[in-house]
């Protein structure tokens, strides 16, 4: 098991998601955003090498505009070299990365220029971890979308704008449970379709569900994961008092995460949360999961302990 956070780390000066109003766009100041951005990137990735934190969500924004039709600008070759040292200081360090468009990319929609757009946006998001020389491990999760007043129909659609991106997309894609209109099990039928992975989210899980149990659920959502995917992606957070259902918290719940930890057994899974204060409950979480056998260990020279089918640990004493 990994432990990671979501973009932005708030114990660094910089936060690599700088960008600029579409009005004043230039190559030049493109250039400029996306040095920053990748540096701060790798400033992110060192920090989380030295507290064992070895799952990160890079932010959307890295490369500002670049799905936009202003942006013609070959980004990817000009940051060649920049690209691949980050995906061998991620791979050297264990790190698995993953990547979550906006809420606006919608394979389902009635409307073909919101589909047309949203493949553009996951082509640049493929196109970042194919920069990064990552293999198929390195995610993209997406929501299934909206339901637009036919919901057989929505979830139908879905599965044809599947099998029209492509494959380099295709392959990175994870489809994740939401809170109001599609349970686990719908993106289950979702992978029997597409044959996409499912990302669950415990805290979505938690307010929409069929009944499922959260070890059922983990259960039900590794068997989708093959041994290309790479371990089972979860998404962790818990409610913030006060705020309407759904609201993720502003820092770490530790009881509940402890419930967490002892519910979730034997399942072995990568987890990201998704709480407000980022890299501090990260560590939280990592001093309470301490004594977790799932918590996995990696040396920043990339040596870490195997796993099998679904990311259950092979080394002795793991969880199998």
């Amino acid at each position: 098991m990994r432990i990671g956070y979501p973009c932005i780390n708030r114990s660094l000066p910089c936060r690599g998601n700088r960008t600029f109003r579409l009005a004043s766009y230039s190559e030049a100041r493109l250039i400029e955003a996306v040095t920053e951005n990748l540096a701060c990137l790798g400033e992110m990735l060192a920090f989380n090498d030295a507290h064992n934190m070895r799952y990160f969500r890079i932010t959307s924004d890295l490369v500002p505009f670049a799905s936009h039709p202003v942006c013609r600008f070959d980004w990817a070759g000009c940051f060649r070299e920049e690209f691949a040292a980050l995906g061998r200081q991620a791979l050297e360090g264990g790190v698995r990365i993953t990547m979550h468009p906006d809420q606006f990319t919608l394979l389902n929609s009635p409307d073909r220029d919101v589909f047309r757009r949203s493949v553009k946006e996951l082509e640049y998001h493929a196109g970042v971890l194919d920069a990064m020389g990552l293999d198929a491990t390195a995610r993209i999760q997406i929501h299934v979308g909206g339901v637009y007043g036919d919901r057989p129909g929505s979830l139908r659609r879905f599965v044809e704008r599947f099998r029209e991106l492509p494959e380099d997309v295709r392959r990175r894609l994870t489809v994740e449970n939401d809170e109001r209109l599609y349970p686990l099990a719908d993106c289950l039928s979702l992978h029997g379709e597409t044959g996409a992975p499912v990302l669950f989210d415990a805290f979505h899980h938690a307010i929409l569900n069929g009944g499922e149990s959260l070890a059922d659920a983990l259960a039900a959502a590794g068997r989708t994961w093959g041994p290309a995917d790479g371990p089972t992606l979860v998404d962790y957070s818990s409610q913030q008092p006060g705020q309407r259902a759904g609201t993720h918290a502003e820092s770490l719940d530790e009881a509940d995460f402890a419930r967490f930890l002892r519910e979730s057994q034997p399942h072995d899974f990568d987890l990201m949360l998704e709480i407000k204060d980022k890299e501090r409950s990260a560590l939280r979480a990592l001093a309470l999961a301490a004594g977790d056998p799932r918590l996995r260990s990696c040396k920043s020279d990339g040596s870490s302990r195997a796993f099998s089918r679904g990311g259950a640990e092979t080394a002795e004493g793991g969880i199998h």
